[in-house]
């Protein structure tokens, strides 16, 4: 299979969207995925019209080439965070994010969660051309649904996994069809001949 992108969008030491992020990626990596991990944490990421950063160059490659993403955020202030929107700003213009199904994570400490956030991210990401996969998912509460070991919050833990599900789900369901469409040909798709390694993984 292609790669899988999972990107936590925060800096901040020790926060709790990364691991979020890893819930989705064991998952994903158990059902089969191959998964690519990038936390904001080690990203050196500059402003836009400043020189751009090996890591944004390595960051926009790999999304590029990926299949799908999977993008996390804390909420801030009543929306996504900085780094999240810095992270966006770095996948070039037009964007790499553009035509690729995006599955999106919030995190926050309040009780209705990061749903606002949610909501400008779903907003931003379909302007720049992502495929926002419905059913983002929002952990509120996050200081009792994480503790060192892992999660302790099996709700929490279930919704976490759905996003793996639903963006493989979404992968096998309208992505795979249109690639056989547009580049197997109805005949060989019937055959099952030529199909890439991912699709036929699905």
């Amino acid at each position: 299979m292609s790669k899988i992108v999972a990107i936590s969008g925060t800096s901040r030491p020790g926060n709790y969207t990364s691991r979020a992020i890893r819930v989705v990626s064991e998952t994903l990596r158990e059902k089969g995925a191959d998964v690519i991990e990038f936390d904001a944490c080690d990203l050196n990421l500059n402003f836009p019209g400043f020189p751009i950063t090996e890591d944004a160059l390595k960051l926009r490659s790999v999304v590029k080439e990926s299949i799908g993403v999977v993008l996390g955020t804390p909420e801030y202030h009543g929306t996504f965070c900085a780094m999240t929107k810095l992270i966006i700003e770095n996948l070039d213009f037009p964007s790499v994010l553009a035509g690729k199904p995006v599955a999106l994570v919030g995190v926050a400490s309040g009780r209705i969660g990061a749903i606002k956030s949610l909501e400008q991210l779903k907003g931003v990401c379909s302007h720049v051309g992502a495929i926002v996969i419905p059913g983002a998912v929002s952990i509120a509460g996050v200081h009792n649904v994480f503790s060192d070991s892992g999660v302790v919050d099996t709700a929490a833990e279930s919704a976490l996994q759905g996003v793996a599900t639903g963006m493989l789900g979404f992968l096998k369901e309208y992505v795979c069809p249109k690639y056989v469409l547009e580049h197997e040909g109805l005949e060989d798709s019937v055959r099952g001949e030529g199909l890439p390694a991912w699709v036929a993984s699905l």
